[in-house]
């Protein structure tokens, strides 16, 4: 059959290690299909990723069976059958020349997992018999350096299939699957540590699994769990930095322009116009921009036109829920955790409000029924066999998200309490139940009625939560003014008339909802930046002239904007590093760069070597620049840094240039396009700025903009002057 979808090895060479939950799923699609070929006693005798399509509904499909072979059960070949197979794939009895046998493709698909796992082959060896020689000599390994969700129960799953002892391997495609099956389960279905009240049962483990296999069937799903789990996995790394989190954000240009028209609303403004990630990230901090940024990539990839309508209003009425709950806590740090807590507290309801249209409209027929209305948590449960509450949980937990988010998603049971726990951890659940029941009343309520009622469930809540009934109502107010202009930064926009265009009104305010509201599209606008005026916040250009304006006046808008940024910036105490990466930042927005790298000089070799940059992979780019200031024979590098002569470089392939190129640069980058930006004090060059495109003639300057870009050279060598 025709099948519309790319290989495995495409998808790795595009996204690199896949999340552990998709990477195992993906493989044990792979071992369905030998479980069937093994059972008509077929041997594919070449699994590995480019054999191996994903289809649109995002399963895989083993394909090319071109040098499978027949053999008995009993492993005896039905006829004599030359070795085949892909180095670095094979088996080490493949390797030696065997008789076919179902564990050569075990072993196969353990390689392929591995791959999958860490996002790049497991023997990577471009001679064909030295990757044979390896697997035929050596066990192969796991590196130790992997995602952390790779636990030793999976790490023992994919041992087993890659042991050199064929006794020891998983004896059939079945057990193989069935183990990681196990393995996937009770990691997908289980709630968070010390959480025991309504924990799913294992029934309710298995059809976790079933929904999840559904939901990632959408080729959306897999995008929007890949982009959860790089942004928490960077955020909760101890070894990642502002630099690491500022470059996964840029790598989605519409994301970078949301959040930082995001950041410079009235819920997180700071003060001053913010035009840069680097910037917003060291001021709001890490778990704030990962609240904003899961914020944005749920919203963003919700924008099912079908029933669009219904969609928006859940993700306002989880945005409401946050945003009470963010006011109700007297720290920052509670703050984050209670916003993306309560506000994630509904992500059971709105997942399945996106992937499972008609079983949401069937438990909401149970719940409004009439006489005999249920509860939603019982509709839920009896409609998708698990409660809502359980099936965002468990896919919170696949996300990587943090205990403590998970403990804040599951209701405690019972009454509220006569005092606030002492378990801190206990109360910000509390917290966010107010906060999700606040919002809830904000939606069905009258606005006529909704004061009322918000002042009887701030009097039933205030013990619990340990705050007057005057401070829940004075919070609520704050949270809804903030709300409507979250609601705008994000262009997210109701119905009129609709409930949930009452959380869009302003307190005391029966009139009509703000205008962001009156919008009936769910349609991604893509924000400009423009140059705002001092102490004015980022804005959006207006659509008409957005359309019509010309790149150039794009471009020269985003670097002045970044200019100013970092003149605030710097008139405060600055972090070198910060400064710097703004400066990099601003640059690679506004000219749209493949790669940007800046180099500085090490004083024990004299050499201007790369500290850091911004683009995708860049982190194998950075090392490989080395630019010796002292040489006999100075390469083309060599020279702009001496000269301090800005260069651009608009075709490197003309001969000449070519020629002057140094090897590093020709073996490594060897981009078509480049510029050149060093940095002197003195006369003596201790820094260059290098960005690239991928295009000859892709780069193209105009005098303001080649003013501008010098200007923010210049605030780089200032913020070296002034640091010291």
């Amino acid at each position: 059959e025709y099948v519309a979808g790319g290989t495995l090895s495409s998808v790795i060479k595009k996204r690199g290690a896949l999340p552990v939950n998709e990477a195992v799923a993906l493989t044990v699609d792979v071992l369905d299909a030998l479980v069937l070929a093994h059972a008509s006693v077929i041997i594919h005798r070449d699994l590995k990723p480019s054999n191996v399509l994903v289809d649109a509904q995002g399963r895989a499909r083993v394909m090319d069976f071109g040098i499978a072979a027949r053999v008995h059960k009993a492993g005896v070949p039905g006829a004599p059958v030359p070795s085949g197979g892909t180095p670095g794939y094979m088996s080490p009895e493949a390797a030696s020349g065997a008789a076919p046998a179902a564990t050569m493709d075990i072993f196969s698909a353990g390689v392929v997992l591995a791959e999958l796992l860490t996002g790049k082959p497991l023997v990577a060896e471009r001679d064909p018999y030295r990757a044979i020689y390896r697997v035929l000599h050596e066990q192969l390994k796991l590196p130790d350096d992997m995602n952390r969700e790779v636990d030793d129960g999976l790490r023992g799953i994919v041992m087993r299939a890659l042991t050199r002892e064929l006794g020891r391997r998983h004896p059939s495609a079945e057990v193989f699957r069935d183990e990681l099956k196990k393995w996937l389960a009770p990691r997908l279905g289980s709630g968070p540590a010390g959480a025991t009240a309504g924990q799913p049962a294992a029934s309710g483990s298995t059809t976790l699994d079933f929904l999840l296999r559904r939901m990632r069937h959408k080729s959306d799903f897999p995008a929007m769990s890949d982009a959860v789990g790089r942004i928490q996995g960077i955020v909760s790394s101890d070894k990642e930095s502002v630099g690491s989190l500022t470059n996964e954000i840029l790598k989605d240009v519409a994301l970078t322009n949301k959040l930082l028209r995001l950041v410079n609303s009235a819920q997180f403004a700071r003060g001053g116009a913010i035009s840069t990630v680097s910037r917003a990230v060291s001021l709001v901090g890490f778990n704030g921009i990962r609240n904003m940024a899961l914020s944005l990539v749920l919203l963003e990839h919700m924008q099912d036109k079908a029933h669009a309508n219904l969609l928006r209003e859940e993700f306002l009425r989880s945005l409401m829920a946050g945003s009470i709950a963010g006011e109700l806590c007297p720290t920052a740090k509670d703050s984050e955790e209670a916003f993306i807590g309560s506000m994630f507290q509904n992500l059971g309801r709105l997942l399945t409000e996106f992937y499972f249209p008609d079983e949401a409209a069937t438990i909401r027929g149970l719940v409004h029924a009439q006489p005999q209305p249920v509860s939603e948590a019982a509709a839920s449960g009896t409609v998708l066999g698990l409660s809502f509450e359980d099936l965002g949980i468990g896919v919170s937990k696949a996300w990587g998200l943090p205990e403590g988010i998970q403990r804040c998603m599951r209701r405690p049971q019972g009454e509220p309490p006569a005092r606030p726990s002492p378990d801190a951890a206990e109360r910000l659940r509390w917290i966010t139940v107010v906060a999700n029941d606040i919002s809830d009343t904000l939606l069905t309520s009258e606005p006529k009625d909704a004061d009322a009622h918000l002042a009887t469930m701030a009097r039933r809540y205030s013990k619990a939560v340990g705050i007057g009934p005057a401070e829940i109502q004075a919070a609520i107010t704050v949270a809804r003014t903030k709300l409507i202009d979250l609601a705008s930064a994000m262009d997210l926009s109701v119905r009129p008339g609709s409930n949930a265009a009452r959380l869009l009104l302003a307190p005391h305010d029966g009139q009509a909802p703000v205008a962001a509201m009156v919008a009936d599209t769910l349609a991604p606008h893509e924000l400009h930046a423009t140059v705002p005026a001092a102490g004015t916040a980022f804005t959006q250009a207006p659509k008409a002239q957005a359309a019509v304006a010309a790149p150039q006046r794009q471009v020269s808008e985003v670097l002045a904007a970044g200019i100013a940024d970092i003149t605030n910036a710097m008139v405060e105490e600055f972090k070198l590093s910060d400064i710097l990466r703004m400066i990099l930042e601003t640059m690679f927005r506004a000219m749209d760069f493949r790669y940007i790298v800046f180099c500085m000089r090490d004083a024990r070799t004299e050499t201007l070597t790369g500290r850091f940059g911004l683009g995708v992979g860049i982190e194998k780019l950075v090392p490989v620049f080395r630019i010796p200031l002292k040489s006999v024979q100075p390469d083309l590098f060599t020279a702009v840094c001496l000269k301090g002569a800005d260069t651009m470089i608009s075709d490197a392939t003309e001969p000449r240039l070519a020629q002057r190129l140094p090897a590093w640069y020709r073996a490594n980058v060897n981009a078509p396009t480049f510029l050149l930006l060093p940095l002197q004090i003195k006369g003596a060059p201790f820094g260059l700025i290098y960005a690239d495109k991928a295009e000859a003639g892709g780069m193209q300057l105009d005098e303001k903009e080649l003013s501008l870009l010098r200007t923010l050279r210049n605030q780089a060598v200032m913020a070296f002057r002034q640091a010291g």
